[in-house]
């Protein structure tokens, strides 16, 4: 699955800026597990908790507050502070495993222009993830980790990363 995320996010031209997003826990884990996919590239991650800055140690990081659809309000704020890391950093790429903060990052990277890839969860094992039904229409490369989860008008199975 990183060669085809590299793939995504490499277009041959200077070092692209990649907006990496997740939500806390195993959201962020998967995330960093991507990495490898990142090398080269100007990355610029963004969670909810100012103490995973530990795990990406030297690269670009940003913490919004964290919300669920429980809360309207608070995503309204989440929205909002992701708008302002967008105008900000202007990726080319915006990628997200999930869950609010990914959904919010990639519909507003799309409008922008940035090219857009949602890897849902590898905790959906039956269905996918509302956050990747919602967004999974509207991004460049929908990807699941499960192969029984692909569909052909998506989202792709292209390998996970365990």
């Amino acid at each position: 699955m990183v060669g085809r995320t590299g793939a995504l996010i490499n277009s041959g031209r200077g070092p692209r800026r990649v907006l990496a997003v997740a939500s806390g826990g195993g959201h962020w884990v998967q995330l960093l597990r991507l990495r490898p996919a990142f090398e080269g590239y100007e990355v610029t991650y963004v969670t909810v908790d100012r103490a995973y800055a530990a795990d990406v140690p030297g690269a670009r990081f940003r913490a919004i507050v964290d919300a669920t659809r429980w809360n309207k309000l608070r995503l309204l704020r989440m929205a909002l502070q992701i708008t302002w890391i967008l105008l900000r950093e202007r990726p080319d790429v915006v990628i997200s495993t999930g869950a609010a903060p990914g959904y919010f990052a990639l519909r507003l990277g799309k409008w922008l222009g940035a090219r857009t890839i949602w890897l849902d969860s590898i905790a959906n094992v039956e269905r996918l993830s509302l956050s990747g039904q919602r967004i999974g229409p509207h991004v460049d490369l929908w990807l699941t980790q499960w192969p029984h989860l692909a569909r052909p008008d998506g989202p792709q199975f292209a390998g996970s990363v365990l």
